[in-house]
């Protein structure tokens, strides 16, 4: 088409943005099936390949580390190229990791299958950069957009563990792993080549900080403060990996089976989803650094219920509690880079921060394993996670403190 006939830059919230964003929330549901696969076959492979608790909690934390590190990398390639080439690379390796993990015949072929093809090549556009794109497309309604967008990984966890655990029962896990390959591969990679339109990069103030002026940066340090996200992001999530890692096998040391653990979870996580699209209304009107203490609150109040409560009927409750308080967090951190650091920069500062989160989930799943192979239940495990909330919210309650220029109760922006 010529460059005369070519359709004009979307405008923010416009019929086109929404739709890209219909098209990124689709997409994040079905490429974050990588996060969640390893989490229903967790007592599978621990019988299959003769290792402990531990050791199957292993290629969930090796995934998520070559899913955070993948994040950045991808985040930046799609600062520079846009966000459709992570996104068909990410289409491709998803297929050929799920059918390379199916056909492992070692634990370790297993491990490397899942860290490298499926985490840090296959899923990770699906996140951090994802929701950075969507993030340019919108400007009055970004936090319920990002919102959306983040909803796509917890769409995935409502929607994946009943399925693959569904397939595993009925054709085996390997069988099931190449099943989940394929499907993949033939749904992102023509999903891919519909997002290859590219953003206005707009720096102008939310609505609710247009008195500010200007690109809007924090009073602190930029590295400083992307530090503090980044410790903030590990923090939240290794308590939040503790209910989302290891319902399934906690169900089964309880005695309830796995197919309760993979329904409880699922329903978790679509509560989860509700929980995050609140959060972000709220945010429109309170902010990212409000939403995230929020959410961090009602996370630590969630995750102390667990300890008392190991009924099936009150164990369900509990874990309903736990998806509707905690689904703000992460979609919290990336308004809070928005907020502070220029849109350029936003693929691969969010994607820093985002994967940050995804570094807390792999730590906390591998962590929690190690303390219950130590205690012999989960109940250390619980209080672990509940220091480490304790140490998000801090982080998050002296970012407000520092950033009182006044009446403020966010970081400050000047003018650039």
């Amino acid at each position: 088409m010529p460059a005369s006939a070519a359709a004009p830059p979307a405008l923010p919230d416009s019929a086109r943005s929404w739709r890209r964003l219909a098209l990124s929330f689709l997409m994040a549901a079905i490429g974050g099936v990588g996060l969640w696969s390893t989490v229903v076959v967790l007592p599978t492979i621990q019988a299959e390949f003769g290792v402990d608790r531990g050791g199957a909690s292993l290629p969930f934390t090796a995934t998520l580390i070559g899913f955070a590190a993948g994040g950045v990398v991808m985040g930046r390639v799609a600062d520079r190229f846009g966000i459709a080439v992570p996104l068909g690379l990410g289409a491709v390796m998803l297929g050929a990791g799920y059918v390379a993990a199916g056909l492992s015949q070692s634990y370790w072929q297993f491990l490397l299958a899942q860290a490298l093809l499926i985490g840090m090549l296959g899923s990770s556009p699906s996140f951090g950069p994802l929701v950075a794109d969507v993030s340019h497309w919108f400007r009055r309604r970004r936090g319920i957009a990002v919102a959306i967008a983040a909803s796509g990984s917890y769409a995935a966890g409502a929607i994946w563990p009943p399925v693959i655990q569904w397939a595993t029962e009925a054709w085996g896990w390997r069988a099931a792993h190449m099943g989940v390959g394929l499907f993949c591969l033939v749904t992102l990679l023509p999903l891919s080549l519909m997002m290859r339109e590219r953003p206005v990069l707009d720096d102008t103030p939310l609505p609710a900080r247009r008195a500010s002026g200007g690109t809007r940066r924090s009073v602190m340090a930029p590295g400083r403060l992307q530090a503090l996200l980044a410790l903030a992001g590990v923090a939240c999530c290794v308590a939040m990996s503790m209910p989302q890692v290891h319902l399934v096998a906690y169900c089964v040391d309880l005695g309830y089976g796995p197919a309760v653990g993979a329904e409880m979870l699922s329903m978790m996580l679509g509560l989860g989803i509700a929980s995050r699209l609140a959060s972000g209304f709220i945010a429109d009107r309170i902010g990212g650094l409000g939403t995230l203490i929020l959410g961090s609150a009602l996370q630590a109040v969630a995750l102390v219920f667990f300890l008392p409560f190991d009924g099936l009927v009150s164990l369900y409750l509990v874990a309903a509690l736990f998806g509707l308080s905690q689904g703000g967090i992460v979609p919290s951190y990336a308004l809070i880079v928005r907020d502070h650091f220029p849109a350029r920069e936003a693929g691969s500062r969010v994607s820093i921060v985002l994967m940050s989160t995804v570094l807390g989930m792999a730590l906390g799943g591998w962590m929690s394993g190690e303390i219950h192979d130590l205690t012999g239940s989960y109940a250390a495990a619980f209080l672990n996670g509940i220091a480490w909330n304790l140490l998000n919210l801090g982080i998050a309650l002296w970012l407000m403190m520092a950033g009182r220029g006044g009446a403020s109760a966010r970081p400050q922006p000047v003018a650039v």
